[in-house]
């Protein structure tokens, strides 16, 4: 069995003295692990770091096996991010999510989005944005996507400003405003009026996905929310303009 691939470096672990573990986010064959013979030697080191691009060419005896990587570097990017700390958060938040996907499961939607974000992680504000969209785009692939477009109470799609806990439906201002106190907020670059946000912003989206990976996706799991996603929005906070 064999296959190539492009591949988006989540982590690595020594394995022996001289080789490595590798996990990738693939675009065609989901998260797959492989062996990288020389992997814990100085030449293959920066390679396999977190957030770096590479082409992977998987083989094995049966498809089951873990099998072995061969890499070819694309974007070596990992070195630029140690001067952003949010940045470093961001990646390991990132990888942390896609392990919550199934082994070798495809979601080519996942790789891209990776992509976009790392391209963007010299902007804190746009890139605190990007990640918000990444877990919503995580619980929809695991199956409890929000349904941001209308409005469950009235079915229109403009003046959005709500999400309902229990249904995870956008909820007008109109039909919302009685029940404000019981619905989480809809930030306006999520409701499609805006896509830049504020540090307030930024903060409601990432507590209406929080609460919904807790109860959906993490709390079943015996889970919870990885410190380094409260350190990069701690980080990305201390970089916007209005950062209280």
């Amino acid at each position: 069995m064999q296959w190539s691939d492009d591949g988006f470096v989540l982590g690595i672990r020594r394995h022996g003295e001289a080789n490595a573990i590798l996990e990738l986010m693939t675009r065609e064959h989901g998260r797959h692990l492989g062996l990288v013979r020389g992997g814990a030697g100085s030449r293959m080191r920066p390679v396999l770091q977190p957030a770096n691009a590479v082409r992977a060419h998987w083989r094995a005896r049966l498809d089951d096996h873990l099998g072995t990587y061969t890499i070819e570097p694309i974007a070596l990017r990992a070195g630029a991010l140690f001067a952003d700390p949010h940045a470093v958060f961001a990646i390991t938040h990132l990888a942390t999510m896609a392990r919550l996907l199934p082994e070798r499961d495809p979601h080519e939607v996942v790789f891209d989005a990776l992509e976009v974000i790392v391209s963007h992680l010299h902007d804190p504000a746009l890139c605190a944005t990007l990640v918000v969209r990444f877990e919503l785009l995580m619980l929809s692939e695991l199956g409890f996507g929000l349904d941001l477009g209308s409005c469950a109470a009235t079915g229109s799609s403009s003046d959005l400003m709500f999400v309902s806990p229990k249904s995870g439906r956008a909820v007008s201002r109109g039909a919302g405003e009685p029940w404000r106190d019981r619905l989480l907020a809809l930030p306006a670059f999520l409701a499609g009026e805006s896509e830049r946000a504020d540090a307030r912003d930024i903060q409601a989206g990432f507590e209406l996905t929080a609460f919904f990976l807790a109860r959906h996706v993490l709390e079943p799991r015996g889970l919870m929310l990885s410190d380094a996603r409260a350190h990069f929005i701690a980080a990305v906070r201390r970089k916007l303009p209005d950062a209280a």
